[in-house]
Order: structure tokens, then C-alpha cells, then sequence
């Protein structure tokens, strides 16, 4: 929102909409001194007192439509808006159960596997008991140690979500952009045909910057490398999400958040940085081109939540920390490095029993897109023809790869 605000400033300064106020005035000006000179086609109204005050509205409201129309071109071509969270207050947030409550359906245990050069995730979505759970591809708890790491390797036709758990991640791409990630940021990419002008519009902040999230939209085709910065264990969480069809070959583009910057809220012993979507009545400032919603809570011990879920939405929890007790009360606890797939309802009720340790988990939940999913390693299509297309365009560097084959990284 800073850097929106910054443009506007900027675009309103220039000497295009200067000169359209400039112009505006005289108009207002000349009209008031040739009140008789009109169009021989129109009737001639009686002529109208006009004051210095009248000309400043019509300058403050041309400006306010200005500063309107602005907003709108600089803001993404197509942003998702969630649909409202039912608001809980204090005490209802602990204690009201919901009309139909989501269960547990179905319980997978991550185990360690390596990955990349040297790395290790434990991969909950995206193996062959849980291939996808439509809009989500793959989710990974990733740990890597210098020199492992992820280097130079492509996407098409999805988002990644990496959010730092531990240590801090390099991203670089071949299109120059470079930022760290470290503990508690975000990163978004959406692999897509906007990201020329993104890229343009976030160079002066998003360069060589530090940040905790990133959410980045592949769309049509980038190539980048994710590396541990600095020495020790580095861990975090990767999320892939799938495209609808009409946004496969957009431009990529990236949101990337500070730790500082990610919404919170804490009640009645739960603490929760909503990095998507709406929580407590708070509300993230990403929005999404696939509805979703990525929330990390901690609860301390003795603790209970009752987080409303868009129904219709598929949704999933994985167990970061500690244990809880997930969708009904009387279930069994369920300890760390599982995924939780959750049926249907519209909310998520969940207990920490413990009486000494914290419990921390993601709950992500997403609208399905509920089209045909062809997926070959790093490319998501709709159909094998495509994800053809998306390997000879990757091998020939064209159609969205053309920097490939003469880009590597410094990693």
C-alpha cells in the first residue's frame, strides 16, 4: 500500500494530470468571463453566479476522480476478493460452536525426503496418497544447510507461497529480481503475463531487499534459485497453487512481506498471523488470484479456537509444533509434521489440552478451481498438450522463457 500511495503521489505530480487541472481551471475561468459566448446549437440558461469557491470543488472533485482512476490502473488486473468472515467477538471465538463443523477426513504424516541439491522437506500434498487438493498442488516443510539448496530451475502455471519458519532464503530470477526472505516473511509468486510492469513498479523496494513472505505467480514461465543465506539451519514452508486456466500464461509477479508487515491478532490465548484472508476481524492485505486463505496460529496451552471456513472451500491443516485436538473435541491429539485434510463445513474447531506446550499450525483453505490438472515436475497445465508446450518452450527459451538460456544465478 506504501508504494500505491508513493506512485499515486507521484503520477498526480506529473506534468500530465498538473496540466489537466491547469486546464480545467482556465476552462472554469473562461467560462465565468464568456458566460454569453455559447454554442449556437444549444439553449442559452441564464447565467450563473460563479465564485473562487466553485472553482476549487470542481479542482478538489477532478482531483478525487483522478486519484480514483489511478488506484484502479495500478492495482492488479485481477484481484479476489474473499468473501466476509463471520466475526467472532472474544469470548463467542472460544466458545460457539459452528451450524456444521469441519472434521478430519484424513490424517498423513510427512516424512523427511531429500529435494533439490542436498535439501530435506517433508512432503504432505503433492505424494501419491494426496496428489492435489484442488486449488493446492504441494506443500513442503523444507530444511536446508548450506551449500544445499534449490538453484537454478523453472515454473509455469501456478503460485508459490514460501513463508520462513527458521533462518532466511536468497531468491533470484532471470528477470533481475533479488530479495532474502528470513524468519516469519512472506513470499508470493504468481509465475504470469503482468509481471513486466510489476517487476517495473517494485524495483525500487522489492530489490535486493529484505522480506519473511513471498507469494509469487509463475504464470507463463519463470526460471529462479531459492538459497540458504548465511550458515546454520534455514526451514520454512512452501505452497504451490494452482492457476485457472485463464491466468496460466499471465505474466509473473510477486507480494512479498516483511514480518513486521503480516497482519496479527491475539485472543482469549490464540496468536495468529493471517498472511490470507480474515481472522478475529482482521483482515491480510494479499490478495489472491485463486480465493485463498493461509493463516499460522500458536495456541497456548489450556487454549481453544473456532476459526470460520468459507464453505465450499477445500482446506487442510498442517501441525508445525506440539499436538492438538482437531475438528471434534473428543478426538485423539494429533502431533507434529502431519497434514490434516479436513471435509466439509464453515469453520475449524481446535483444542490445545496441553498443559505446558504451545501448539502451531497452518490452516490454509482455498476456492477449488475444479478443472483438469496435468502436471509434469515444475509445470501445471490443464492438458498434456500444454505441458508439452511448456517444456520446448522452456528448452527453446521462448513464449516467456527467452532470458533463460542466457541467465544463471550468483547462488
Amino acid at each position: 500500500m506504501t508504494t500505491t500511495m508513493m506512485r499515486l503521489r507521484q503520477h498526480l505530480a506529473s506534468p500530465i494530470y498538473t496540466s489537466a487541472i491547469a486546464r480545467m481551471s482556465n476552462r472554469a475561468h473562461h467560462q465565468h468571463s464568456h458566460s454569453h459566448s455559447h454554442s449556437l446549437l444549444l439553449p442559452v440558461a441564464p447565467p450563473r453566479a460563479t465564485t473562487t469557491t466553485s472553482t476549487h470543488q470542481k479542482q478538489l472533485l477532478l482531483l478525487v476522480i483522478l486519484a480514483l482512476l489511478l488506484f484502479f490502473s495500478l492495482t492488479p488486473a485481477v484481484l479476489v476478493f474473499l468473501p466476509p468472515a463471520r466475526v467472532m467477538s472474544s469470548s463467542s471465538s472460544s466458545a460457539v460452536p459452528f451450524e456444521n463443523p469441519r472434521a478430519v477426513v484424513k490424517k498423513l504424516l510427512a516424512e523427511s525426503q531429500p529435494e533439490g541439491e542436498g535439501a530435506t522437506v517433508r512432503r504432505s500434498i503433492g505424494r501419491h496418497e494426496l496428489r492435489n487438493l484442488d486449488p493446492f498442488l504441494m506443500l513442503d516443510e523444507f530444511s536446508v544447510s548450506k551449500p544445499a539448496g534449490f538453484p537454478d530451475h523453472p515454473h509455469r502455471g501456478f503460485e508459490t507461497v514460501t513463508y520462513m519458519l527458521e533462518g532466511a532464503f536468497t531468491h533470484q530470477d532471470f528477470a533481475g529480481h533479488k530479495g532474502t526472505i528470513r524468519a516469519g516473511d512472506v513470499q508470493v509468486t504468481i509465475f504470469s503475463l503482468l509481471y513486466l510492469l510489476e517487476f517495473l513498479s517494485m524495483w525500487s523496494t522489492c530489490a535486493d531487499t529484505d522480506r519473511q513472505t513471498q507469494w509469487m505467480t509463475a504464470g507463463r514461465g519463470i526460471v529462479h534459485s531459492e538459497m540458504p543465506a548465511g550458515d546454520g539451519v534455514h526451514k520454512g514452508l512452501q505452497l504451490w497453487i494452482n492457476l485457472s486456466s485463464k491466468d496460466k500464461m499471465i505474466e509473473p509477479r510477486y507480494q512479498e512481506l516483511q514480518s513486521k508487515d503480516i497482519s496479527r491478532a491475539d485472543k482469549d490465548g490464540v496468536e495468529v498471523r493471517i498472511i490470507a484472508g480474515e481472522a478475529f476481524g482482521v483482515r491480510s492485505p494479499v490478495y489472491t488470484r485463486t480465493p485463498t486463505m493461509f493463516m499460522d496460529f500458536t495456541m497456548r496451552p489450556g487454549s481453544r479456537l473456532h476459526q470460520p471456513v468459507p464453505e465450499g472451500w477445500n482446506a487442510f491443516v498442517y501441525i508445525v509444533d506440539g499436538e492438538g485436538v482437531f475438528g471434534r473435541e473428543g478426538s485423539a491429539p494429533v502431533a507434529a509434521h502431519h497434514c490434516l485434510v479436513l471435509g466439509p463445513g464453515d469453520g475449524l474447531s481446535v483444542w490445545n489440552k496441553s498443559p505446558a506446550a504451545p501448539l502451531r499450525f497452518v490452516l490454509v483453505a482455498g476456492q477449488p478451481l475444479g478443472e483438469p490438472v496435468v502436471q509434469h515436475g515444475p509445470f501445471v497445465m490443464n492438458t498434456r498438450a500444454e505441458i508439452q508446450q511448456a517444456m520446448e518452450d522452456y528448452y527453446y527459451g521462448r513464449n516467456g522463457f527467452e532470458r533463460a538460456t542466457q541467465w544463471s544465478s550468483s547462488a
